[in-house]
């Protein structure tokens, strides 16, 4: 930070914001589609309350939401595509990506952390990947995925490296072209994110609220999930964006994969 007198103060932008803002400079020549929207989670909350209490361990919604995710988009390879040129680039693998907030150099930084073969994976080996990621120790950017080199790309390069990384295939199979952030967890209120993303498909889980609704002829108050969900219109259209939103939120409410998973 650097002092003034003339009554405000400059300080320079870290290496760390500067790749942010490269990532989500990509985002403004991407035409993009937003479905907002709520989903019951009572029944996987239950069952997340009912583990803790059988076994003290706290399990990850995000990882949980990741799971759902991946299950889906199996159904939908059109999701796990992108557009490179004029041409169409799908993924056999389905990787998504995770950003895990991390304290970097003094500040809050976003990593991405890209779970691979997700769609193979079970719920409680989700958990463990963002569990671990989260207590990584390097205090550099790219830590997580092991890139640390990436700072050693000089500053006015970041925004094309970021560009020439979006069209590539080996970073999308890291990485993947689907991705989730729970940034909007941390609200009290009700809350929703239109994030910007450079991805296919990019989930923002937003807050937890009760909400009173008719269930079986009776009024009741069940927990809500606050849900964004965007798409690269280039490549996605709004009823095959409908229909996965549909199928990801139902099988979001039913928890039939915590229930198969924590019975074990």
């Amino acid at each position: 930070m650097l002092k003034s007198n003339k009554g405000y103060k400059t300080s320079k932008i870290s290496f760390n914001k500067l790749g942010v803002n490269a990532s989500v400079s990509i985002t403004l020549k991407r035409n993009a589609i937003h479905g907002i929207t709520d989903v019951d989670i009572t029944e996987p909350r239950r069952l997340m309350k009912e583990h803790f209490e059988q076994s003290g361990e706290k399990l990850s919604l995000t990882a949980y939401i990741v799971t759902c995710l991946a299950k889906v988009v199996k159904d939908y390879p059109l999701m796990n595509s992108f557009k490179r040129g004029r041409k169409l680039i799908t993924l056999d693998d389905i990787t998504i990506s995770v950003l895990i907030e991390r304290e970097i150099e003094g500040e809050m930084v976003p990593e991405p952390l890209g779970i691979t073969r997700a769609d193979k994976k079970t719920f409680l080996q989700i958990h463990s990947a963002i569990k671990e990621a989260k207590n990584i120790q390097g205090k550099l950017f790219g830590s997580i995925s092991g890139h640390t080199w990436i700072r050693f790309i000089p500053k006015f390069l970041i925004k094309t490296a970021m560009r020439i990384a979006d069209k590539n295939v080996f970073v999308a199979k890291q990485f993947g072209k689907v991705a989730v952030t729970a940034v909007g967890m941390f609200s009290n209120e009700t809350l929703w994110f239109i994030p910007p993303g450079s991805t296919t498909v990019n989930i923002i889980i937003g807050s937890i609220k009760h909400k009173v609704i008719e269930l079986n002829g009776e009024f009741v108050s069940r927990e809500h999930l606050n849900l964004t969900v965007s798409f690269d219109h280039d490549v996605v259209d709004g009823a095959p964006a409908t229909r996965f939103i549909n199928q990801l939120t139902e099988v979001i409410k039913s928890g039939d994969i915590l229930k198969v998973e924590l019975a074990g």
